[in-house]
């Protein structure tokens, strides 16, 4: 076969195979978008829904959640979550796991202290204004060690390296507020989860009180935000606001 011949071939397998792609594109069935998903419960239906789910994780009866392929069909074009969960990025404190929740039910924020920084509060302004989620649910955990470095600030006069120390600056006043309600006679650990239950509390109130987008939500009744503390060892999450 001549150069000219094998150009020639070649040509024309180039000219099939681009026919052929064209084919499947035009053969191929047109893509649709998924029906957009509208919230269809409350603050307190959404906050129930999270209590049944915690229920049956420290029962062990978890049931089977929403998170096939059909699931990832209906909500690849559309979002509707129950509810936000500001939480810690603490491993062993998985919400949908905790919560028994499916594929699309949290829209998640997670950090080491489970704070607010501008990042987590556009996060969380977003899913209220955007995706009419009724829920917050600010959750710290025990023993959690971004709230214990905070303890360790305070008490020891401990300086982090690096972004550490920046990172747990806003858990401080928790502590301080919490060593003096404590007083002098305290163990650290019961410092420690005291500092827990006021660091959510702290953001919980900031978030009621002093962020306007949440602000007219709150007092339509069309948006709660709760405080909770996860325990560890038994896997049930106390509600401190609800």
């Amino acid at each position: 076969m001549t150069d000219h011949d094998q150009r020639k071939r070649n040509s024309l397998l180039q000219l099939v195979s681009l026919g052929a792609a064209a084919g499947s594109v035009v053969l191929a069935p047109s893509s649709r978008a998924a029906p957009a998903i509208k919230a269809t419960v409350t603050a307190a239906q959404a906050l129930a829904l999270l209590k049944e789910g915690n229920a049956r994780f420290i029962a062990d009866r978890p049931e089977s959640v929403i998170q096939g392929k059909q699931r990832r069909l209906d909500i690849a074009r559309s979002q509707s979550p129950i509810a936000v969960l500001v939480s810690c990025s603490d491993s062993r404190v998985p919400p949908e796991l905790l919560f028994g929740r499916g594929l699309g039910e949290l829209f998640i924020i997670r950090n080491a202290g489970n704070t607010v920084d501008t990042v987590a509060l556009g996060s969380i302004e977003y899913a209220v204004s955007q995706l009419n989620v009724p829920l917050i649910v600010v959750m710290g955990h025990e023993r959690c060690g971004a709230v214990d470095a905070a303890v360790s600030v305070v008490e020891k006069q401990t300086v982090f390296p690096g972004s550490m120390g920046r990172m747990v600056e806003p858990i401080v006043p928790s502590v301080l507020q919490a060593r003096a309600a404590l007083g002098s006679k305290h163990t650290h650990d019961q410092l420690l989860d005291a500092s827990v239950r006021l660091n959510v509390q702290r953001v919980v109130k900031r978030l009621r009180e002093s962020e306007a987008l949440l602000v007219e939500p709150l007092r339509a009744g069309k948006l709660m935000i709760v405080g909770a503390r996860y325990d560890l060892d038994d896997g049930r999450v106390e509600f401190l606001e609800a």
